[in-house]
């Protein structure tokens, strides 16, 4: 889910810094397909447009940002550029996605989302 509020959109886990690409697509009822048409409506929008990223994992030449472009995505996003086709993006993306552990919290994360925001009680 994205939300864009004026010039700018709130891209949640799907697109991360360029560098990094897109978010994974095997936790929590992910689907490639869908990623992969939804990451093409939002990189229609105009260049300048600004994205927010929930989480960025920056390498160690580099400091943490949360702030790109639509032109910066589409110039230099590691697995969306070139005009990469769905099969080759879901392809990709399964076979990278089969190779990562789960996020350490992964499992109280999704509790607590379930609960809408609530801690379980003891």
């Amino acid at each position: 889910m994205a939300y864009q509020i004026g010039d700018a959109i709130f891209v949640g886990d799907a697109l991360l810094m360029p560098d990094l690409g897109t978010g994974r697509c095997d936790l929590f009822s992910g689907d490639a397909a869908q990623l992969y048409t939804s990451l093409h409506k939002i990189l229609n929008l105009p260049g300048e447009t600004r994205l927010f990223v929930c989480h960025d994992y920056p390498p160690s030449h580099r400091a943490a940002q949360w702030e790109s472009t639509i032109a910066e995505q589409r110039a230099h996003n590691i697995y969306l550029r070139n005009n990469m086709t769905q099969t080759d993006f879901i392809n990709m993306r399964m076979q990278r996605d089969a190779q990562l552990d789960p996020p350490r919290l992964a499992k109280w994360a999704l509790h607590i989302n379930e609960c809408a925001g609530y801690f379980p009680k003891k």
